[in-house]
């Protein structure tokens, strides 16, 4: 029986190294269910795009079904008469448009492990098939690759000088962002805001309990959720993001699959760094008075802007050395053509 989870491994590794001949074969599915879905929401007149707390028309569904029925056209014809200049382009094209659905699937998986409900479900699994055809129609897009008839593992390797220190600057990013939450969730005051006034406006916004539970605690969710990024950053860039080092049981020593670091960086940059650069630039013409920020829950704009500063720098930064990390990842792991 032992014998087998080897041959297991073996078929499992080839059949994903086959990735250019099943790409656009999975592409042309999704391309489908992703016009049906869109077809579901608009007869139904269900919104995929709801718009701060007024959700969106309908019509979006339409969008989302020409999008899926262009998608599902393109992969076909690459199927049919191979790769042309043409159909790349509109491969490209549409990768980029589902991309941009799928931004803010991050915050929804953040909502959803501390127990909190999605604003829209419709919405949710919107972005959730997005991203999954952004990674489809991207594959499928480079899909008229050689295939490497065989390939070596590169050995373990930390990332260039200048990658880790995106990764320092990342890392530093979110200390002043940890030291204004951490203040507020040990009863402090920052900002004119005590932490009192803080965890009631969580109970106002429908906060779940273990997200609650966690701030009795003196704990903030969203700062273990910075230093589990941290942690993600670095792995990133040191060896032990490849290989598994000895602190961890049952599992030193052995490879880290690719996609285990990568799938969540690829997420996180996505939408963080636009998330971020966005909200800094608004911040920055706030301040300037080009545009007005109305204090919201804060006692004074002023205040609003000091936490809109220190929140939205934090995403920016570590958004961008996650980008960067994520892209030197995926070049020092890439398997080589095997020496003869």
């Amino acid at each position: 029986m032992t014998a087998d989870v080897p041959m297991v491994k073996t078929s499992w590794r080839a059949w994903w190294q086959q990735w250019p001949r099943w790409a656009g074969r999975m592409a042309v599915f999704w391309a489908v269910a992703y016009a049906g879905f869109g077809l579901v929401c608009a007869l139904n007149e269900t919104p995929v795009f709801p718009a701060g707390d007024t959700l969106g028309p309908s019509a979006p569904g339409w969008a989302v079904t020409v999008v899926g029925v262009l998608a599902a056209l393109t992969c076909a014809a690459v199927s049919r008469y191979g790769m042309r200049p043409a159909l790349r382009v509109l491969l490209w094209t549409v990768c980029g448009v589902a991309g941009l659905a799928a931004f803010s699937l991050l915050m929804d998986v953040i909502t959803l492990m501390f127990g909190q409900g999605v604003d829209n479900w419709a919405s949710a699994a919107h972005r959730a098939l997005s991203a999954a055809g952004a990674l489809l129609l991207a594959a499928t897009a480079r899909s008229d690759r050689r295939l490497p008839v065989v390939t070596s593992v590169r050995a373990p390797s930390a990332a260039s000088r200048p990658v880790q220190f995106a990764a320092w600057a990342g890392t530093v990013a979110f200390l002043p962002y940890a030291v204004m939450k951490l203040t507020w969730a040990f009863g402090g005051t920052f900002a004119g805001m005590s932490g009192a006034e803080m965890r009631a406006i969580s109970e106002r916004n429908g906060a779940s309990g273990i997200w609650l539970t966690l701030e009795s605690w003196g704990l903030d969710a969203t700062v273990l959720l910075a230093a589990l990024g941290v942690f993600l950053l670095w792995g990133l860039v040191r060896p032990w993001g490849q290989v598994f080092p000895r602190w961890t049981p049952y599992l030193r020593g052995r490879r880290v699959p690719r996609w285990l670091p990568l799938a969540p960086a690829l997420i996180g940059a996505a939408t963080l760094a636009p998330y971020g650069v966005l909200g800094l630039s608004y911040v920055a013409l706030a301040t300037t008075g080009v545009v007005t920020i109305r204090p919201g829950d804060f006692h004074s704009s002023g205040d609003a802007h000091l936490v809109g500063w220190i929140g939205m720098a934090a995403f920016a930064v570590y958004g961008l050395a996650l980008t960067v990390a994520a892209r030197s990842y995926w070049f020092r792991t890439r398997r080589v053509p095997a020496a003869h």
